[in-house]
């Protein structure tokens, strides 16, 4: 039995493991079928529109370009020919069909192979529930850092069509969004990381679980500021401003003396 990483809908991971359907995922990979699988993705991709033209399709060239002989030069019969200027081209592509086919059965199990190849590779998770209201393009690259594949190409296959979720993504340059159902092997191969909602793997919408066990994470604990060390008394005295001395050549002012009293003339009234 193949177990998965099982994280919630926030992107916390759950302490207990997802156990992988074992009617699908056996374990077992074909390389071969896998090749032919992406070979035939790939040339169904093309739109097989390029087109050259040969010399009879070229402009001009409907007479010699000088007469046959005495002119000390090659014969020549049009200035359309494939080694002239301008000339057509020799063996040129032609407008054609690169459609081809494959047996469903090889299809399937080529899709088969690729996600046990993944899953096998630890880069296949399970996530309970894709609760997308509204298209949220941050709330979607935040679930994308908190399961570990920031900057990584990621594949998210959901129970069913779930258009906030393939909204929320869409804008990221590095996610897709398909249902389970409609992902083909070469989508599965694209990725780096598959995240597969627990739905599409039970058949039945699962409810975000509240009073799930969290597996336990190192917690970091943030180094205590340093104080600044205290000046000593000299670095303070010297950090006092210092008295203004009187410049050179005048003499320091003299604070004016006090008047006395007048004195009383005895027998005065």
């Amino acid at each position: 039995m193949i177990e998965a990483p099982m994280f919630n809908a926030a992107g916390a991971r759950l302490k207990t493991p997802f156990a992988l359907p074992a009617d699908y995922f056996d374990g077992t990979v074909h390389p071969s079928v896998l090749h032919d699988a992406v070979k035939v993705f790939l040339n169904n991709q093309r739109q097989g529109t390029a087109k050259a033209k040969g010399r009879s399709e070229v402009s001009g060239g409907n007479q010699k370009p000088w007469k046959q002989k005495g002119t000390g030069r090659a014969r020549q019969g049009s200035t359309r020919a494939p080694h002239w200027r301008g000339g057509g081209v020799v063996f040129g592509p032609l407008p054609r069909d690169y459609r081809t086919g494959i047996p469903r059965k090889v299809r399937q199990l080529a899709r088969k192979s690729a996600l046990n190849a993944r899953a096998a590779e630890g880069r296949l998770l399970v996530v309970e529930v894709m609760d997308f209201t509204e298209p949220k393009t941050s709330r979607m690259a935040e679930l994308i850092e908190k399961l570990g594949f920031d900057g990584k190409k990621v594949l998210v296959l959901t129970h069913g069509i779930k258009r906030a979720a393939y909204l929320s993504a869409r804008n990221l340059p590095h996610a897709d969004v398909l249902p389970y159902a409609e992902a083909s092997a070469y989508d599965i191969l694209w990725a780096d990381a598959v995240v597969v909602e627990q739905g599409a793997l039970t058949g039945t919408e699962v409810e975000p679980s509240e009073g799930a066990e969290l597996a336990e994470t190192p917690v970091r604990k943030k180094p205590a500021a340093k104080k600044p060390a205290k000046a000593p008394r000299q670095a303070k005295a010297a950090m006092k401003p210092a008295a203004k001395k009187p410049a050179a050549g005048k003499p320091a002012a003299k604070k004016p003396k006090a008047k006395a009293a007048p004195k009383k003339k005895k027998g005065g009234k």
